[in-house]
């Protein structure tokens, strides 16, 4: 079998290094704001050219906080692309503002800027996008279009570690940058844990606090806050794993050129590749008007895939209170319907990748 992700033989690569350092945390005794905490989050700010940068919870955890330090209130409206996971619009309620839909571009699966922009009002104060599969946003138009109107940026980097935009880090180009370290991520975790980044020190500081109860020092609490400390054992194997992002990265992108070549020729939409980009592939993601089939004979020969994300957010059951309607943000859906995520991993044979190409090639 061909699995999608293999966390089992990444560990077992560096097996020796994430348990030392789980054991280091275990006999530290300091599980809660220990010192590898630290050390995680001065090394990824490093990684992300960001000043600062906070390990959190989870990358749930990590937009919350995000929202609620810049100062999104009830009321207030927030345009979010429809394609991408709950988590980027449902934190929103924690403040009380309001999610805007937005459609994709077709080419990118990125928020669409020109969907950006006729959606802007008076109550619009924020502009979320999210660098989908690991392509960056086209963050030119983006940051073009919220100094227009005043807008504030929070760039969601959750399957985005290392992307970079026209030689630039992505999360460098908003307000607040937020990120995960759900196991299955690039940089993946041994449970739920996130970040989130910026350069604005009072933004870092009022985040800082609220992530802690609201506390500075023990039992002095300047506000009410959260618990969502990212702990201590979690950034102990984040920091081990970081060591190793960059060649697991460039073997993602070694292994979508491998995709590329082999199934170019096929009618079927790969993802982009653009010179101004640096995809980092979390996802590896095709586009088809016969997913069923290729998804049976991907089964047939025991090779797992993925489809993200089978229903747009606007449609969700969630959302109704939204009235949308089928029709419309019709690229979103249309994609809805067509994704198909084959396996990406950086240990991904280059064997296995011929099997699932010819696997595909057979369909067509």
């Amino acid at each position: 079998m061909i699995p999608f992700m293999d966390l089992e033989t990444q560990y077992r690569k560096i097996q020796s290094e994430i348990d030392t350092a789980i054991f280091n945390v275990i006999h530290g005794y300091k599980f809660i704001n220990g010192p590898e905490v630290a050390i995680f989050e001065q090394n990824f700010a490093r990684a992300q050219n960001l000043k600062y940068m906070l390990g959190l919870a989870s990358g749930t955890a990590a937009l919350h906080l995000a929202y609620e330090i810049l100062g999104l209130r009830p009321g207030d409206e927030v345009i979010v692309p429809t394609m991408t996971f709950i988590a980027t619009a449902e934190t929103l309620r924690q403040v009380g503002a309001k999610p805007v839909f937005a459609d994709i571009d077709p080419v990118s699966y990125n928020i669409d800027c020109d969907s950006v922009a006729r959606l802007i009002t008076p109550k619009t104060k924020a502009i979320v996008v999210v660098h989908l599969h690991g392509n960056p946003c086209e963050m030119d138009l983006i940051v073009s279009i919220a100094q227009k109107y005043g807008l504030k940026i929070i760039e969601d980097c959750a399957q985005a570690h290392l992307a970079e935009y026209k030689g630039r880090k992505v999360g460098t180009f908003g307000d607040v940058a937020t990120f995960s370290f759900y196991p299955g991520k690039n940089l993946g975790a041994f449970g739920d844990a996130g970040a989130l980044g910026t350069n604005d020190a009072a933004l870092y500081e009022r985040a800082q606090l609220l992530a802690n109860h609201g506390r500075r020092e023990k039992y002095i609490h300047q506000t009410e806050g959260y618990n969502y400390r990212l702990d201590s054992l979690q950034a102990a194997v984040l920091d081990v794993k970081l060591r190793h992002l960059p060649q697991w990265t460039s073997q993602r992108i070694d292994i979508a050129k491998q995709y590329q070549h082999l199934l170019e020729k096929l009618p079927i939409t790969l993802p982009e590749m653009s010179l101004d980009k640096k995809h980092v592939y979390h996802i590896y993601a095709v586009v088809t008007d016969r997913r069923q089939e290729l998804i049976d004979a991907l089964k047939v020969h025991k090779i797992a895939f993925g489809i993200h994300y089978p229903l747009a957010l606007h449609l969700q059951p969630a959302y109704a209170y939204l009235k949308y309607k089928q029709g419309d943000l019709p690229v979103s859906e249309r994609l809805s319907d067509q994704f198909l995520s084959l396996p990406m991993y950086a240990e991904l044979a280059e064997d296995d990748i011929e099997k699932i190409c010819q696997v595909i090639s057979r369909v067509y």
